[in-house]
């Protein structure tokens, strides 16, 4: 018997039953979260189906075929197209591994989030739903939530729906798939960015405490200490101001880090104790005050 016939029945013993089961003895080694290249081969109502390799095509079910609701899944999986996706359920008893790209690309949203973030910028929200809470809404593909305490409209919040808010982050937390913004410090950043340390400013008294009142200039609060109102003692700040009232203040310091300022008005006094005695004239003269005042720091510096 020559060679050529001994190969040829080698090749005849080995069946297609043989290789089933060589099939069966082959350890794919296909794991939960690992990622893997694949060619989509056929578009089911339910899914899609993609060759990785593997004795039995994986299985991509259609919520999980982008990070939005597809209406035509052959237009984000087309076929015969290879791309990355990852394993989010084991082999099954047929061999099938369950694929999605939806979770590859929530994980890279969530970076994007933490860049964002992390460089102190704002993002787009559009609002999608309201609790009692806040409001609830999408970031960059996440659902994201915003406290009514950082909202600027706090009343008929279901009038925001389907409006686009520009927001900060408060927290952003991969891990718990927690994403908490405000459109208050988003409002302050912006506001923060015209105005400057040096600045004569009119605002709105809108809390007074022991120890200073707080004054909104257009959607910012900053703090003018008790040792800021004048170059004297004062005892109680209410006995000076309420609620509501208009005053004039000097920025004194911006800290763009922290997303605060602080005021000043005694700088605006003739002798100490002046506002204390005649507030009324030393706010209608103020500009006047500040620009000799000013000029005075000018001349003393140098």
């Amino acid at each position: 018997m020559n060679s050529d016939s001994t190969s040829a029945k080698s090749s005849q013993s080995f069946s297609m039953e043989d290789f089933a089961n060589a099939l069966e003895q082959y350890d794919y080694d296909f794991a939960k979260g690992q990622k893997i290249r694949g060619t989509v081969i056929q578009i089911a109502p339910e899914g899609a189906y993609v060759d990785i390799g593997g004795k039995s095509p994986a299985f991509v079910p259609a919520r999980e075929a982008a990070l939005e609701t597809v209406d035509n899944l052959a237009e984000v999986l087309p076929l015969n197209e290879e791309r990355e996706f990852v394993i989010i359920r084991e082999q099954n008893s047929d061999g099938q591994v369950t694929l999605s790209v939806r979770q590859m690309e929530i994980d890279k949203a969530w970076e994007r989030v933490a860049e964002i973030a992390d460089s102190g910028k704002s993002a787009q929200m559009r609002v999608t739903g309201v609790n009692k809470g806040g409001i609830m809404g999408e970031v960059e593909g996440l659902r994201g939530f915003i406290p009514r305490s950082h909202l600027q409209q706090r009343d008929n919040l279901e009038s925001l729906v389907g409006q686009l808010l520009t927001a900060t982050f408060l927290e952003v937390n991969p891990e718990q798939r927690k994403l908490v913004l405000s459109q208050r410090d988003a409002m302050r950043a912006v506001a923060m960015t015209k105005i400057g340390e040096g600045e004569l400013i009119t605002g709105k008294i809108v809390n007074i405490k022991p120890y200073g009142v707080f004054v909104d200039i257009g959607g910012v609060t900053g703090l003018l200490h008790i040792r800021e109102v004048s170059n004297t003692h004062i005892e109680a700040l209410t006995t000076l101001f309420k609620v509501g009232q208009e005053i004039k203040v000097v920025i004194k310091q911006i800290d763009e880090y922290k997303n605060r300022m602080s005021f000043s008005t005694r700088v605006l006094e003739e002798y100490p104790g002046e506002i204390t005695e005649k507030l009324e004239q030393v706010m209608s003269t103020a500009e006047e005050r500040w620009e000799k005042a000013r000029q005075q720091l000018e001349t003393e510096s140098n």
